[in-house]
């Protein structure tokens, strides 16, 4: 599966029980299809003691939602769109907002 969403990028989820929520992006995991969020899709997770861990309990932690139910979300024109590519005169490539244009990042 093809993704233009890389480390650091800033997101929108569009589907899913954290619609709305905006965050940045931690990993990119393209052969499972998956993106992990900061603050995005929070899971409960029971732990038994163990000699690590003498307490055990239920910890909150962050899984990967799916690529395809998060946009990206432009600063500029604040709001979520498509990343578009293109090659600039000098060689360089480069990822830009469909919507208005600004460039997000230079490869």
């Amino acid at each position: 599966m093809k993704c233009r969403l890389r480390k650091g990028d800033f997101v929108q989820v569009v589907k899913g029980k954290d619609r709305g929520k905006k965050g940045r992006v931690i990993q990119v995991l393209p052969e499972k299809g998956r993106i992990l969020v900061e603050g995005i899709n929070f899971v409960r997770k029971h732990s038994r003691p163990k000699a690590i861990d003498r307490q055990g309990g239920i910890t909150q932690m962050e899984k990967p939602v799916s690529i395809a139910n998060v946009m990206y979300f432009c600063m500029k024109c604040t709001k979520r769109t498509v990343l578009k590519g293109k090659t600039l005169q000098d060689g360089s490539k480069v990822r830009y907002c469909k919507k208005c244009n600004e460039i997000a990042e230079v490869r």
